[in-house]
């Protein structure tokens, strides 16, 4: 309300809302921070229906035209950077690149960002959590050059590689020894936590255990939660609805 009274277009908090894989990288966020499962198990049990996700989910409605814009039920990630970084919202959650885009000598908010973990909920077993992305480099079997292909794979993972795409794009690698590269962290000082974050916090979502139903687990959900956050069911009825699809789905 403070930063209101100069600025009637400031928001709390941007996030992604729309129905897509983005809300479901969110949503697993909110539910597991909360101690509420991960959607489906790793031994391939279906938990999504306990009161600690339907509480996430119901949080994150009471959001919406609160401390976030109402448009945010449509946002993804760059709807989100937007409105954060022309100086429109206080906290934002997004992927790392969005960190040296915010510091880009054309941003309204050079200099005056930072990265924390997310927040973790009241469940008995909340805890810190954030999903795990992925970049994936693969050659087509279709290729017509399999080999130069191939070549260049090798090259655009390799150390040095991950180190430039680290330095000018804020892009994660998968090296370890990355994350205390001095290069890199006087460009991103926040990758200093992340690699314990990695290994304390980040929860993949259940892409391997649904295997090639991924995709379809993934619309359920995204699909469902969506509906909560427009108002359209309460958080409960979402985890029966994704209950009930799954067990078709997957049983």
């Amino acid at each position: 309300e403070g930063e209101r009274a100069d600025n009637p277009d400031f928001w709390g908090f941007v996030w992604q809302g729309n129905a897509y894989e983005g809300l479901t990288c969110d949503a697993l966020e909110w539910q597991v921070s909360n101690g509420g499962g991960e959607i489906v198990e790793a031994d391939g049990t279906i938990s999504i229906n306990n009161e600690y996700a339907a509480a996430a989910f119901d949080q994150a409605a009471g959001w919406v035209d609160t401390i976030s814009p109402p448009g945010v039920v449509s946002y993804q990630e760059e709807d989100a950077r937007g409105v954060w970084q022309a100086g429109n919202a206080a906290f934002m959650r997004n992927w790392p690149y969005a960190y040296s885009l915010g510091n880009a000598d054309d941003s309204a908010i050079k200099g005056n960002l930072a990265v924390v973990p997310l927040p973790k909920g009241d469940g008995p077993d909340a805890r810190n959590a954030d999903t795990l992305g992925g970049w994936q480099m693969a050659v087509s079997k279709y290729s017509e050059h399999p080999e130069a292909a191939g070549q260049f794979a090798a090259c655009i993972a390799g150390k040095d590689a991950q180190k430039l795409l680290a330095i000018g794009d804020s892009k994660l690698p998968t090296i370890g020894s990355l994350y205390e590269d001095a290069e890199v962290l006087d460009k991103n000082p926040f990758f200093s936590q992340l690699f314990d974050v990695f290994n304390g916090g980040a929860v993949a979502r259940p892409s391997t255990v649904t295997s090639d139903k991924y995709n379809e687990v993934s619309t359920i959900y995204f699909t469902e939660v969506n509906k909560v956050l427009t108002g359209a069911q309460t958080g409960q009825q979402a985890v029966e609805s994704i209950e009930s699809q799954l067990q078709d789905l997957l049983q």
